[in-house]
Formats: C-alpha cells, sequence, structure tokens
C-alpha cells in the first residue's frame, strides 16, 4: 500500500473555498503538502489562500471542465456540498416566489428540475463525475459524506433526507466505492464550529476546537452527534498518512473529555 510522498505528491481539494474545504487546504499547507483546488471562483480562493496553492477553474457538475486539474494529482479530497433543503444556494433558474416555493416543500422531487446545485447535482452526480475525472493511479480519493446514510428511514435522518441529500451522497459513496480507487469515506455528524464565511490563510492555520470533546470514530453508521469541521478536516489530512484507514468508511461526531493531543493513528488503526 503506498504511503504518501510529501516531496513528490500533490493533493487536489474539490470545495475549497467551503466550511470544512478552507480548513482541509490550511491543514495541508500547514504540514507543508502540495495543494491544488478546484473552484468556479478563481478570484475568491485567490483572495481566500493568497497565492499559497495551485488554482484550477473547474465544476463538478460540467464533466468537461474537470481534466485540466488532473495533471500530477495523486490525491484527491471532496469537501463539496450544498444545503439540504432548499435555499437560495441550490441556484434556481430563477428564483420561486411564494407559491412554488409551497409546490417545492409539498412535493421535494420538483425541485430537482428547477435546480442546479442540488444534493442531486452535487452529491451524486458532481462526485461521480470527479470519480470519473480522477487519475487511474490515484493513490486516495477521500469523501465528507454524512452520518445516517444508512438510517435515513429513522428519526432525525428522514427529515434530514427530506430532500434526498442522504440518498444523493450514498449515490456519491457507491460512484467513489464501485470505481476501483482507492478510497476513505468520512461521515461526520451535524456539523459546527467554524468557519462559517470566507476566513484568510492566517485564521485557517490558528483554527482550534473551540469545545473540549474528543473525537469518536465509528463504523456500520450507528453514532450520532455533533461534529467539530476543524476535527472533520484534520481526519482528511490525516488519514492521508495512515495507510490504515484507505478503503474505509467511518464516522466522526465529538464526544467525551477531550485529550491534549489526538491520536489520529491509533484512532484510523481500529476501524474495522
Amino acid at each position: 500500500m503506498t504511503s504518501f510522498d510529501s516531496a513528490k505528491d500533490l493533493v487536489l481539494v474539490a470545495g475549497a473555498t467551503g466550511g470544512v474545504g478552507q480548513l482541509v487546504v490550511g491543514k495541508l499547507l500547514e504540514k507543508g503538502l502540495k495543494v491544488r483546488v478546484l473552484t468556479r471562483n478563481a478570484a475568491k480562493a485567490e483572495e481566500m489562500f493568497n497565492q499559497k496553492v495551485e488554482i484550477v477553474v473547474g465544476d463538478i457538475r460540467q464533466p468537461a471542465t474537470l481534466p485540466p486539474a488532473m495533471p500530477g494529482v495523486t490525491h484527491i479530497i471532496n469537501c463539496t456540498g450544498t444545503t439540504a433543503f432548499p435555499s437560495a444556494r441550490w441556484e434556481f433558474d430563477q428564483s420561486p416566489n411564494l407559491i412554488e416555493w409551497g409546490i417545492i416543500f409539498l412535493n421535494p422531487k420538483s425541485s430537482e428540475a428547477k435546480a442546479k446545485n442540488s444534493p442531486a447535482k452535487i452529491d451524486a452526480e458532481g462526485v461521480s463525475n470527479l470519480v470519473a475525472a480522477a487519475p487511474q493511479n490515484l493513490k486516495r480519493f477521500i469523501f465528507v459524506s454524512s452520518c445516517g446514510i444508512l438510517r435515513k428511514n429513522q428519526f432525525p435522518f428522514s427529515i434530514l433526507n427530506g430532500f434526498g441529500v442522504l440518498d444523493a451522497k450514498q449515490k456519491g459513496e457507491e460512484s467513489i466505492i464501485n470505481s476501483g480507487l482507492p478510497y476513505t469515506i468520512i461521515r461526520p455528524g451535524r456539523l459546527i464550529d467554524g468557519p462559517y464565511t470566507s476566513y484568510d490563510l492566517n485564521t485557517l492555520l490558528k483554527a482550534k476546537t473551540g469545545g473540549k470533546y474528543g473525537v469518536v470514530i465509528g463504523t456500520g453508521d450507528t453514532l450520532s452527534g455533533d461534529a467539530s469541521r476543524i476535527d472533520v478536516a484534520n481526519a482528511c489530512v490525516e488519514c492521508l498518512f495512515q495507510p490504515s484507514s484507505s478503503r474505509k468508511i467511518f464516522e466522526i461526531v465529538n464526544q467525551g473529555q477531550r485529550p491534549p493531543v489526538i491520536d489520529w493513528e491509533t484512532l484510523f488503526s481500529g476501524i474495522e
């Protein structure tokens, strides 16, 4: 199993300007790793990362835009996502009026055809497009998914999945698993902690978990609770260095007393 070579390897981060993605990029840079970001908004990425990363403009919803991002890439961390419920981030062709919003909430499937940035477009189709474009010799594809994938009929996940976000993430997971690429799928609980807006790089590198809770990792989609974006981002980066995390799916939440240092090697080695 190939280990991470920080001198030669190149990490592509999709969703780099989002909450978890910003922290992932910051953590990669803190470790001195080479980073390329895939973004729809180059100006935003340039302002956020201050020329510390290579920037490629592309959109996981548009397969033709992805190949230019792939040369030399050895690892992909996919932090893309959208809101679980219809919002302006779904990018409707035109803003729904009050009656149309009512129809959308009464008939969730009616929103999919009208929205360009729904979970179906991002978490299912987009992830599948990114997998298809990935180099065949990729060392790892890391995907930030969600707790509840296997509990969609149970509360509160049945509510969360009202507009199909867990269905879409499950399809994304399946496209990764079926690709034959080495992968790590991380299923966080309800995301907490910043960043909630665009942070500058110095802030990212200083980000610390505000809470006092430890990190708990489980398998089989049995955990529930909150998960710090900071710890989720750390998990994305730390698993690059842990061969035991390859071809594994695990949940992550924050529970219990937090130790002085999170022992990621021990956490990952316990994944079955």
